[in-house]
């Protein structure tokens, strides 16, 4: 039966006027919350979209944490000083990465379950849309039933007839927004399918990294301690370096840095120690720097040689500096310097200088200005030969002359 049909026998009767209406007001309301659902599942297929874009965020923040792990492990190799500390950083950055591949799995498998409630939700959505073509049939029945009661309706029947109309265009409408829903849930489960993919890629590279980050720490460990060889094909490490190893220890051109600072003996067998140089007995060494100063021999004696014997011999800083002070003091022993008479610069040579007063001393007279000397008699003034000078003639000539 056609709506108008269904119009024109509803009747006169106010009742079954009312009842008609009713229906067709529930009618529009169940179409209304249709449609409400429908909106609600999209934004639900909307929610489902944001959260597969944070799976994607999370998975570009996985991927940059294991470049910068693996940058972090090149960077261990090329700088050996201070490998093993950068080792240690590029295997938590591995862990760090490690665990956001894990959180960014964890949401993916949330974003499908988000999927997979938005397919429910559509499904509900399209029940509720079936439910509300169901009502409007009812509704069409109701209508038919009271057409006999509501022919002088007519007017009022044609603008309910006009709104249940546009209520089954909107119940349309929910269905294809419905299936648009649906659809939009497909995809976002299929988006969580790529992220979780990319999730086990991030974390395949993670384990990776810290696989690499775990061998430059073996390689830092062996530049660090190694005693036993070259480090990967090129040098020794740096331990072999300070204490000694093979290949450096008593090695031409070679030699620990412990050794060329404290050994006794040979370094690399031409040199000697910094301590040998310094402190060493060594014939070898033609003297220490102790030696040198202090004496020759293992004991550092004074008065024993350095180098050589004999007329040869050579002796020390120490030495010669003793020899010096004897030659000042034989110096003192026989001019004693300046007094104002004999009795003052005897007191001096035999209570002050310590010495004893022997024939041919010297000291300078200040009250007479002039030298005196000690003789078999007693103290006397120096004398002068002036057999050779000139005679005052000849001294009056020459000043003439010139």
């Amino acid at each position: 039966m056609s709506k108008s049909s269904v119009f024109q026998t509803i009747g006169t009767d106010p009742v079954q006027i009312s009842s008609s209406v009713a229906l067709l007001e529930d009618y529009v309301t169940d179409s209304a919350a249709s449609a409400a659902a429908a909106a609600a599942s999209a934004s639900t297929a909307a929610s489902n979209a944001n959260a597969a874009a944070s799976s994607a965020a999370s998975i570009v923040t996985s991927v940059n944490n294991a470049a910068a792990s693996a940058s972090a492990a090149a960077n261990s190799t090329t700088n050996a000083a201070t490998s093993e500390t950068n080792a240690a950083t590029s295997a938590t950055s591995a862990a760090t990465s490690e665990t956001n591949a894990a959180t960014s799995e964890t949401n993916a498998a949330t974003s499908e379950t988000n999927a997979a409630t938005s397919a429910t939700t559509a499904a509900t959505s399209e029940t509720n849309a079936a439910t509300s073509e169901t009502n409007a049939a009812t509704s069409a029945t109701n209508a038919s039933t009271s057409e006999t009661n509501a022919s002088t309706s007519a007017t009022n029947a044609a603008v309910s007839a006009t709104a249940a109309a546009a209520s089954e265009t909107a119940a349309a409408a929910s269905e294809t927004a419905a299936a648009t829903s649906e659809t939009n849930a497909a995809t976002s489960e299929t988006n969580a399918s790529t992220s979780a993919t990319a999730a086990a890629t991030s974390a395949t590279n993670a384990s990776t990294s810290e696989t690499n980050a775990a061998a430059s720490n073996t390689l830092a460990q062996q530049w660090a301690s190694q005693t036993t060889g070259i480090v990967d094909s090129t040098e020794y490490a740096a331990k072999a370096w300070a204490i000694g190893g093979t290949g450096v220890t008593t090695t031409a051109g070679a030699g620990p840095a412990k050794d060329w600072a404290t050994k006794a003996t040979s370094v690399d067998g031409t040199e000697y120690s910094a301590k040998s140089y310094a402190a060493g007995t060594l014939s070898a060494l033609n003297g220490s720097a102790k030696q040198w100063a202090l004496g020759g021999g293992g004991s550092f004696d004074r008065d024993t040689a350095v180098t050589g014997s004999g007329i040869t011999a050579e002796y020390s800083a120490k030495y010669w500096a003793n020899q010096a002070a004897n030659s000042a003091k034989d110096f003192v022993d026989v001019y004693y310097g300046s007094f104002t008479n004999d009795t003052t610069a005897e007191n001096y040579q035999l209570n002050t200088n310590g010495g004893s007063v022997n024939v041919g001393d010297l000291y300078f007279d200040s009250t007479n200005n002039v030298m005196r000397v000690r003789s078999f008699s007693g103290w006397n003034n120096v004398a002068t030969d002036t057999s050779q000078f000139a005679t005052k003639g000849f001294s009056t000539a020459m000043a003439i002359a010139l």
